[in-house]
C-alpha cells in the first residue's frame, strides 16, 4: 500500500477532500521564490536574501499558511523565507521564516538592561497555566512554557531582540520550538518567527545570525528616524515584546515540520488564547 505523504495526511485532519491534494501540490510546485534583494511591505524594509535561501512574497504566504497548512486567514503576513531545498511539503522541511509588522508605534529600549528574564518567565508561564483552563474547556489540548530554549538577546546598537521558548503541547512527544526575532523600527515592529520542533533548535540558531543581518528597515522607517513630534509610542517596551504584548493581528503563524499538525501560535496566544490548532479536540 502506498504511504500517504505529509500534506495529503494534513488535508484528511483538515478536513479537505483527498481530491484536492493534488490540485493543492500543483499549486505548490508553481510557487515564485525569489533571491536577491527584496521588499516588503509599502517600502517598509528590505530582505536580502541570504546564501542558501529563498523568498516567497506576501500573497504566496497567505496562501501556503491558509491553504496549504491550515492556518487561520491573514493578510498581516508579509512573505516567508524558506530554505533553497526545501517547500511548503517536501519532506526534508525543517523550519521557515514569517515577516509582518506591527504597527502598533516606537517601543522604546530603555527597559532593555533591567529585564530579569527569569522573573520573567515566570511570569509568562503563570501567564500560560491560567489560559489552560480556557483551551481545556473549549476542548483543546493544554500546553506548558518549557522554559528558554535560547535566553532573549537584545542587540541595543542594531536595535534587533531575539530569544526561543520551548513549548509542550498536551500528548505531544516532542516539544515546539519557538524561535522569535523582533526589529525595532520608527513605527513599529518587524516581526520574523521561526517554528520548528525542538530538535532542530541547532540549525535554527546556525542561521540567526545571517537571517538578521539579511533585514533591515528602508529610509524614514529605521529606528534612528523617529521623531517624538509626529510618531505614536507603544505602550509596552522590551520585556512587552518578549512577553508577548504585541497583537494577535501581526500575523503570528507557527510554521511546524510536521504537517499532520497546524498550530497557530501568536502572541496572543502566548498570553492564553489559542488561534487554531489541529490537536484534535478532546471532547470530538
Amino acid at each position: 500500500m502506498l504511504k500517504l505523504n505529509a500534506i495529503l495526511i494534513s488535508l484528511i485532519l483538515l478536513g479537505t477532500p483527498i481530491f484536492a491534494e493534488a490540485e493543492i501540490q500543483e499549486k505548490v510546485n508553481k510557487l515564485k521564490f525569489q533571491t536577491g534583494k527584496v521588499t516588503i511591505g509599502d517600502n517598509l524594509a528590505t530582505i536580502d536574501v541570504p546564501k542558501g535561501f529563498k523568498f516567497l512574497d506576501a500573497k504566496q504566504s497567505q496562501f501556503v499558511l491558509h491553504d496549504v497548512w491550515g492556518n487561520p486567514e491573514d493578510d498581516s503576513t508579509l512573505g516567508m523565507l524558506f530554505k533553497a531545498d526545501q517547500s511548503p511539503t517536501s519532506d526534508n522541511f525543517t523550519y521557515a521564516i514569517t515577516y509582518a509588522f506591527s504597527d502598533e508605534g516606537y517601543v522604546s529600549d530603555s527597559d532593555a538592561n533591567e529585564i530579569d528574564y527569569e522573573e520573567l518567565l515566570e511570569t509568562m508561564k503563570e501567564d500560560i497555566e491560567e489560559g489552560n483552563s480556557f483551551r481545556k474547556k473549549e476542548g483543546y489540548p493544554t500546553l506548558n512554557l518549557v522554559g528558554w530554549a535560547s535566553k532573549p538577546y537584545y542587540d541595543e546598537s542594531n536595535k534587533k531582540l531575539h530569544w526561543a521558548k520551548e513549548i509542550n503541547f498536551e500528548g505531544d512527544e516532542v516539544n515546539t520550538l519557538n524561535y522569535n526575532i523582533r526589529m525595532l523600527g520608527r513605527k513599529g515592529v518587524l516581526v520574523a518567527n521561526a517554528i520548528a520542533t525542538i530538535e532542530y533548535l541547532p540549525e535554527v540558531e546556525k542561521d540567526i545570525p545571517v537571517i538578521l543581518e539579511s533585514t533591515g528597515f528602508n529610509e524614514g522607517e529605521k529606528y534612528s528616524d523617529y521623531n517624538p513630534s509626529v510618531d505614536k509610542v507603544a505602550a509596552y517596551g522590551i520585556g512587552g515584546l518578549i512577553a508577548g504584548k504585541v497583537l494577535a493581528k501581526a500575523g503570528f503563524f507557527a510554521l511546524i515540520a510536521k504537517f499532520w499538525k497546524i498550530i497557530a501560535l501568536g502572541g496572543i496566544a502566548m498570553l492564553g488564547f489559542i488561534k487554531k490548532f489541529f490537536s484534535g479536540r478532546s471532547n470530538e
